[in-house]
């Protein structure tokens, strides 16, 4: 959905005119995985009109539910566009603006870059594996990339991860648009085209008459993990200047499900030689922020203690230095397809390397990021929970991209008056793209800082008291 994108704002603008641009050649080159899918749309576009700021892009209803992530530039700049929402038009297709940072004269070029991530576009075919048997995936695209403009010369590229793929389909009744092979193979890479005078192809006609769905079925030797669920918490605490984050993570191999029994031996076996099968997950390494300290990872028996922590001294915010602390992490058992995991992991930073002071508005400013990123996953549902300063008020948040629903509530727990206020976010089908810092801006008051001393002062005067009247009174039926 439109909402799990970058840098969305939502406007309804007019109807793309088929006279504004028009496109001299679309090159789409598709480049399959596992979990994720990777896009890459270059549309080489010419103006018919001047003081045309805005090109149109089209996405069938599979295509939108798929994306996760979208982005656009212009060839050779890094700076991202701006993309604008339209909605659905009267065929069923989703239009998306790109504000272009100039209107290009008449006659002139641009080439545009439009990248993306689809998720769940795959799944294993056959269904089911045995523990010495290959994994093999299914892929299935449109055929030709709707636009709202004509175009000359389009082309699709399929790049597979092996050269072996068993089956992909041949598209018949092209002759309107080449008299040459519909599809070419060549090691790897599956093309489609180069198809030639595309009429504007958003309309119903194009799209019930000519378009078509083709299916790639190809090997893949890595494995296929989703995460279905992640719950992060992150902690704030002024007093101890830390910030402690734990990930509750629900992992599964979503690759063909295991056919038969689990053989222990075998996969032994398999390890000793160095043949560990694509449809196995035997562990993950992750990159944590830098400066961390108390790891601790658990799962539902206990410390999962087969594992390798390097740790990376922290760097200033300010800094243009990456540093990742690296965790190899080995669960309990090999994930086998269709198999689940679930396991903590949490972690202690210093408050100053993710948290400022803006002195202007009194306010502190604290940056959670979104997930830790784990690459070629999908994480289906993420809950996000960030639980600040006891006494924290003015809580304001700005997410990297648009929640699915976002709450506020309060959080008690020991020590606690009146509990601390917490902001509780909620995503889908994130990539590691993804993994941006939610921003969290709050005032502490004097009074607030000052309520968790007051009450272990209490607490331990009462304790005192207590126990002074407690030794006053004589409890003792018969005194000697």
């Amino acid at each position: 959905m439109l909402r799990r994108w970058a840098f969305l704002s939502f406007s309804l603008l007019g109807l793309a005119s088929a006279d504004t641009f028009e496109n001299t050649a679309i090159v789409r080159t598709i480049e399959l995985g596992g979990s994720l899918v990777q896009v890459t749309k270059t549309y080489a576009v010419k103006a018919l009109e001047s003081n045309a700021n805005h090109y149109t892009i089209a996405l069938s209803e599979t295509e939108k539910r798929q994306t996760s992530w979208l982005e656009a530039k212009i060839k050779g700049q890094p700076q991202a566009l701006t993309i604008t929402e339209r909605g659905v038009d009267s065929n069923g297709l989703y239009l998306v603006d790109i504000s272009l940072p100039q209107a290009p004269s008449v006659g002139s070029s641009t080439n545009i870059v439009v990248e993306s991530v689809l998720t769940h576009s795959t799944y294993p075919w056959p269904e089911t594996a045995a523990q010495n048997e290959e994994q093999s995936l299914k892929h299935e695209t449109d055929l030709f990339v709707l636009s709202p403009y004509r175009s000359a010369v389009q082309r699709t590229k399929i790049k597979s991860p092996s050269p072996n793929i068993h089956s992909y389909t041949t598209p018949e009744n092209l002759q309107a648009f080449t008299h040459d092979a519909t599809v070419t193979k060549s090691g790897a890479t599956v093309t489609y085209g180069p198809y030639n005078n595309i009429p504007v192809s958003t309309d119903e006609e194009f799209v019930s008459k000519q378009q078509k769905r083709v299916v790639i079925h190809y090997v893949y030797d890595f494995p296929v993990a989703e995460i279905p669920q992640l719950h992060r918490y992150a902690e704030v605490s002024h007093w101890g200047g830390n910030l402690n984050i734990e990930d509750h993570i629900h992992l599964r191999n979503s690759g063909p499900a295991l056919k038969g029994h689990f053989s222990r031996l075998e996969h032994q076996t398999q390890t000793f030689y160095k043949r560990t099968l694509p449809h196995v997950i035997p562990g993950m390494t992750l990159h944590l922020p830098a400066g961390i300290r108390n790891t601790y990872y658990y799962d539902l028996n206990g410390n999962v203690s087969t594992s390798r922590l390097r740790t990376a001294p922290s760097v200033p915010r300010s800094s243009q230095v990456r540093q990742y602390s690296v965790l190899e992490l080995r669960p309990r058992f090999p994930i086998m397809g269709g198999w689940n995991y679930s396991f903590t992991l949490g972690w202690d930073s210093p408050l100053e390397d993710s948290t400022g002071y803006d002195k202007r508005s009194g306010k502190y400013i604290l940056q959670v990021p979104v997930l830790t990123p784990m690459p070629a996953t999908v994480v289906n549902n993420a809950e996000v929970t960030i639980i600040l300063p006891e006494g924290a008020t003015d809580v304001e948040f700005a997410t990297p991209f648009p929640a699915t629903s976002s709450s506020q509530s309060t959080h008690v727990t020991y020590l606690d008056t009146v509990g601390r206020p917490a902001v509780t976010l909620n995503f889908k089908d994130l990539t590691e793209k993804h993994a941006l810092p939610i921003y969290v801006s709050y005032k502490v008051p004097l009074s607030a800082h000052l309520k968790k001393p007051i009450a272990v002062a209490i607490a331990f005067l009462s304790i005192f008291a207590f126990g002074l009247t407690a030794r006053r009174v004589d409890l003792r039926i018969h005194k000697s």
